[in-house]
Order: structure tokens, then sequence, then C-alpha cells
């Protein structure tokens, strides 16, 4: 690689050569054993005389920062990292401040430390992801961009995977929706932000369940909205809690996170009605529904929306990796110009390739397959910890009924929220991860209880892992 060393303006340019060559050593920014450039190629780029970088390598070497080896060329010292601790660089620390909002949003460290028995929610099994099957459809995704292609794509996504999400909902959801409808983004994260862009103005309040996902709320806060805490009970959003005022709702109606309740069908039509009556749009996170292990599901707001106020939001991040970074939108069609355009300006467009190679694994029936295959591994640990938390944890939590996703939430029977929380101390000095329900909370409420995880946790695992948690209540 090209080593910049600029020279303009400078008097003794042999002393310059060296100066910067052993501040790029000391800073690491060339590595030990690595090559230097020639004298002779580096005095061309620089136009100087080759003695001019002679006497500087000479000088490096003399200290030891360098070695020369005979016909063979200059390299750094295998050792001169150990002169770091006193890098020489500046270091600007600068008088712009960003807004405040940015000074207030936690980066995630959910899942910074990995644990051995990981009851921690919001992560899937990535064990299960098709690897093979991926790696070949990259690969072909590759081989097939047409000529002319590769340059920059449709602000909307990869044609061929909206046509395929079109499908799969209509198939496993009951959403109806065209190519048309469906916006491809980087995860659920950036189908908020990218709709937050498009709907809300400064000082606009939306409202988010209470206990609820965090990092929506902090999307909104950064485009200037105010955040408004609604309660959700056994059956969901209390609608009749809803401020007048509100923009927005945004909701977890198949399975809430975290307390796994799903809204029943009385309270989403109250939901819709209140919306249509207050003029507020419904953002509506369907994120695990793709794995249900009892009771019928329940319709999606967005099925019984009759008015265009329903945006519905959908992530691959548990049904195959979040890393992936694949999700969408599906939007009234009064919104699809400028929420196309929203996502223009946000990153023009999600990657071709993993967009083509997802359309492909969803038109051949791989991914429906891969659902099936890891519905049934996820429904023996739901099943597990059920049975478990039912017989080991009867006298400290109430498990609430749930038959979808991957965590079951428990509340607890007399602990308080301080109590618990020195649960979730304990169990982590005993190599066991779990989120409380009172980290969940947006507002002044807390909830005292445990939300359990499976996706991150092998089943063979999860009797040790609760037998652990449960000494911990004893303690």
């Amino acid at each position: 690689m090209p080593l910049h060393i600029s020279l303009v303006g400078r008097k003794h340019l042999s002393v310059e050569v060296y100066r910067q060559v052993r501040d790029a050593i000391v800073c690491g920014v060339l590595r030990p054993d690595e090559r230097l450039p020639a004298s002779r190629e580096l005095a061309a780029d620089l136009s100087v005389s080759r003695m001019t970088v002679t006497v500087a390598y000479e000088r490096l070497v003399a200290e030891g920062l360098v070695i020369s080896r005979v016909g063979d060329g200059t390299y750094v010292a295998p050792d001169a990292a150990r002169t770091r601790s006193n890098p020489g660089r500046r270091q600007i620390q600068g008088v712009l401040q960003p807004r405040h909002v940015w000074q207030s949003v936690p980066l995630p460290t959910t899942f910074a430390e990995p644990a051995r028995f990981d009851f921690r929610t919001g992560n899937p099994d990535v064990s299960l992801f098709p690897s093979s099957t991926w790696r070949r459809l990259l690969v072909s995704a590759l081989g097939e961009q047409p000529s002319g292609h590769g340059i920059y794509g449709d602000p909307a996504g990869h044609r061929g995977l909206r046509e395929a999400i079109a499908r799969h909902v209509s198939i496993s959801r009951g959403v109806t929706a065209s190519p048309d409808d469906v916006t491809v983004t980087n995860g659920t994260q950036q189908a908020l932000d990218v709709i937050g862009r498009v709907l809300l103005s400064k000082s606009d309040r939306v409202a988010v369940e209470d206990p609820g996902y965090w990092p929506p709320r902090r999307v909104f806060e950064a485009h200037g909205a105010r955040v408004i805490p609604v309660p959700v009970d056994r059956d969901g959003l209390v609608v009749q809690a809803l401020a007048r005022s509100v923009r927005a709702v945004y909701v977890t109606p198949s399975h809430q996170y975290p307390t796994g309740t799903p809204m029943t069908l009385s309270r989403r039509q109250a939901l819709l009605a209140w919306a249509e009556r207050h003029d507020a749009a419904i953002l509506e996170d369907d994120y695990d529904s793709e794995f249900r292990f009892s009771d019928r599901p329940l319709e999606p707001l967005r099925t019984l929306d009759v008015t265009g106020r329903v945006v519905y939001i959908g992530s691959f991040s548990k049904t195959l990796l979040p890393t992936l970074r694949l999700g969408f939108l599906i939007t009234p069609r009064s919104l699809q110009a400028a929420v196309h355009r929203a996502k223009f300006l946000a990153d023009w467009h999600s990657a071709e390739l993993p967009q083509a190679a997802l359309a492909r694994l969803i038109d051949t029936g791989d991914f429906a397959r891969h659902l099936r295959r890891i519905n049934i591994v996820y429904r023996e640990r739901h099943e597990l910890i059920s049975q478990l938390l039912a017989r080991d944890f009867c006298d400290h939590l109430e498990v609430i009924p749930s038959g979808a996703g991957l965590h079951i939430a428990a509340v607890a029977r007399r602990a308080s929220v301080d109590d618990i929380e020195a649960v979730a101390t304990r169990a982590l000095a005993s190599e066991v991860a779990i989120r409380t329900l009172a980290s969940f909370s947006a507002g002044a409420h807390h909830q005292a209880g445990i939300a359990f995880g499976y996706g991150g946790i092998a089943t063979s695992q999860i009797e040790e892992g609760l037998k652990r948690l449960r000494r911990c209540f004893r303690a």
C-alpha cells in the first residue's frame, strides 16, 4: 500500500521523511514486519533524491524501528510495537457539539459478552442458519448480475425480493400487498428511521408500549418527537390511555415485546378506530410472528386496516441472521413515494447481492423449509422452559401465557424490582444471562419480572441454566 508522506512546504526533507515514517510506526499505522517502500520507489513518489530517503531509513535502522534485509528490502522491526505507549499523533478534541439527544443514546452492549447460559431476548440461534444454501445463492446472484448493473439500485429495493416478500407475507400472515407497497430496509431499525423521517415533525408525539423495545423510542426522539409511554396489560396496549394529540403509535401486537402477550382482536379494533378518529398512524412491528406454537394466529393490524393507517414492519433478523440487516416496510400507497425518497436520502439502497440471494431463497421454497425446521427447534425450547418455570419457579414467578416468538415472560409473585435485579446480578456471576422486565420500562412504572429468551441457548443447556437461576432466588 502506498505510504503517505507530505513534504509540501517542508525544508529539511530527510528529517521529514524520517519523522513521518517513525510516527506511522509508533502509532501502529505501519505494523511489525510490514515492508516499507524501496528507497528508489519512495524517492520517485516524493520527487526527492534517493539519498534523502536513504538517510531517513538509516536513522530508523539505527533507532531499531526498522530492519534492512540485504537483497530483500526494509521492514518494520518485529518489536516496534513496544514504542506505541507514547504515540506522537495529535488528538483533536474539537469544539463542535452534537444535539443533546445523541448524548443520551446508549450503544448496544447486550451481546458484547457471551454467556454460557444465555436467556437474553432478541437473538436467534445462529447455528440454525442455512449457511451452505445461502453461500450458494450469493455466488449465483453474483454470477447473474446483468451487464450494466452493479452501479446503483432502486431505493425501494431489489424488485425480485419485493415480489417475494409480498408473496411471503400474503401466505404466512394474510397481509395483502403488492411489490410496490414493499420497501426493503437495513433491518427494523432503519425501517423505523425512514418512516420517522416521512411522518414525524419536531415536537410530534409518538406513543410506545410500556414496557417495550427501547431502540425505536430513541429513533423517534432523534427526529425531534416526544415519546409518550402507554401501559400494556394482558390484552395488549391500553387504547384508553392514548392521548388525543399522538401522531403515531408504535406497537408489537402479535407478540408484545417483552411481555409476550398478543393484542386481542377487540383491542386491535379499538386501536384502529382510535387512529381513524385522531388522524394518527400505527407502526406495527411484526418482528417474530413466524414462530407460533399454539393457538391460531391473530390477524395483523394491517389486515384489519381499511383506511390506510397501518405501516407494517417486518424483519429477517430472527428467521435468518441479525447481521444480514434485511427488513422491510409495507406502507399505504399515500406514503410510497415519500418513503422511497427518504430511503434514498438515508443510504440510497440496501446491498443488492443479499437481497437477490434472499429473493431466491424465498422463491425456491428453501425459506419455508428453513422456517419449518427451526420452528421445531424453538417449539421444543418453548415447551421445555414453560414446563421448568411452572415446576421449579412457581413460588417465585407467574408465567405470562404465550404461544409464539422467541421468548417467554414471567412476573414476580412477591419480589420487588430491586429483588429481581439482584437475582439477575447473581445469575450473571453463575454464568446465566437474563433480561429483567424493568429494563424494558419506558416510563416511571417498572414491572418486576424476567423475560426468558431461548434463541441464544441450546436445548441441552436450558435445564442446567434454569437450575442455576433457581439457586439465585434462594440466595
